[in-house]
């Protein structure tokens, strides 16, 4: 990829990708198990979880791939196809509605809720992008990162007041609009790997 990212737009790339309208609904149904009193603790508790794994992904990403001997092009590729996946079911979700797989019971820790729901593959793929594509500039996709995770987590607090307020309905447009707008970054990276690629030879 050869255009210079800013950090507004890694930002909202990665508040689309973290997906927080789309993940009111499945964040409501799991806390159903929660006793109301623990449910905004366990909700900020599964928040910082996902930030800290994001986190570790932004510092050591670019280390593993290293390790492993990816070439940038492969992950700009890589990358491109899982964005264009989860955008794919954030404007065709899935019958039963359950994108993570099936809900279970008791109080959530880490699973469902932390890891895949906030921390999903598709941020990290978009995290490690960051790092091997423009490495050195750690800081700034961090600044991003929390950005993100802010505004993620401020609209997932509001979960239960936002599903009164807008509805089922609206919540759904709304993150297909934003699927709309993730297929096109994915469809992007995937040129911008494959052309990266070419040249390279």
């Amino acid at each position: 990829m050869h255009t210079h990212i800013t950090v507004l737009s890694a930002g909202v790339m990665l508040f689309l990708v973290l997906d927080p309208l789309g993940n009111v609904p499945f964040f409501l149904t799991i806390l159903k198990q929660v006793p109301p009193k623990r449910r905004r603790w366990v909700m900020i508790r599964e928040l910082l979880i996902a930030l800290a794994v994001l986190v570790a992904f932004l510092v050591g990403g670019r280390e593993l791939l290293h390790i492993m001997q990816l070439r940038q092009e492969a992950i700009s590729i890589a990358g491109g196809i899982v964005l264009f996946l989860i955008a794919i079911k954030m404007v065709f979700p899935p019958k039963d509605g359950a994108i993570f797989g099936p809900v279970g019971q008791g109080e959530p820790f880490i699973v469902p809720l932390a890891i895949p729901g906030v921390a999903g593959p598709s941020a990290m793929a978009a995290l490690l992008l960051l790092t091997s594509t423009q490495p050195g500039r750690q800081i700034e996709w961090g600044i991003a990162l929390l950005a993100a995770w802010l505004a993620t987590a401020a609209i997932l607090l509001s979960s239960t007041w936002l599903f009164k307020l807008l509805g089922e309905s609206v919540l759904t447009a709304l993150e297909r609009v934003m699927g709309m707008l993730l297929i096109a970054l994915s469809v992007q990276m995937f040129l911008g790997g494959l052309e990266a690629y070419i040249r390279a030879g």
